[in-house]
């Protein structure tokens, strides 16, 4: 057993405020070994609009402190809904800041799409994250659609099939660091 808890940065992917992916989120904090501390990230609205240049010469401090959280956590966590077939700019934006880093090569994640839809989103954040070399396979993947009608207002999951999915995808994503 670790001395130390292992830290997971958690993405959310909607910038709306109570959304389902935070409630999810919060569902998987709550629910995750004792091991673990989450920290959720609900600031993607106060990256500025990713620039090259800006990378090659005087990076933004909120994208220093981006990058820092990814660089020190054990693990992430992203949590997002799909908007018009595709990832949200904002969660978008946030990952084409760390391109030009290593700070997700190897890095131990877990991907979760819950939307209406989301499975071109999915998509689409399957191949980036792929591209910036973060580490997650089949297991440690996960697509909820219409999580409007699983989970209600105060964060409590109400669909039987998406509650074992998510127990699924926990111990799946806990079993990344004990083996």
């Amino acid at each position: 057993m670790p001395s130390q808890k292992i830290k997971i940065f958690a993405i959310n992917g909607s910038t709306r405020k109570n959304s389902s992916n935070f409630k999810i989120l919060k569902h998987i904090s709550e629910n995750i070994k004792e091991e673990f501390e989450v920290e959720i990230f609900e600031e993607l609205d106060q990256l500025p609009h990713f620039n090259p240049d800006l990378d090659q010469e005087t990076l933004p401090e909120k994208v220093i402190q981006f990058r820092n959280k990814i660089a020190q956590a054990d693990g992430v966590l992203i949590c997002t809904p799909e908007y018009v077939f595709s990832l949200p700019g904002t969660l978008k934006n946030a990952l084409e800041w760390c391109v030009s880093t290593t700070v997700f090569s190897g890095k131990k994640t877990g991907l979760i799409t819950a939307s209406a839809s989301g499975e071109m989103g999915h998509e689409q954040l399957l191949l980036v994250m792929k591209t910036l070399e973060a580490k997650f396979d089949d297991a440690s993947q996960l697509l909820i659609q219409g999580i409007r009608g699983k989970i209600d207002n105060e964060g409590k999951v109400t669909n039987p099939e998406t509650e074992k999915a998510l127990e699924s995808f926990i111990t799946n994503f806990e079993n990344q660091f004990f083996d």
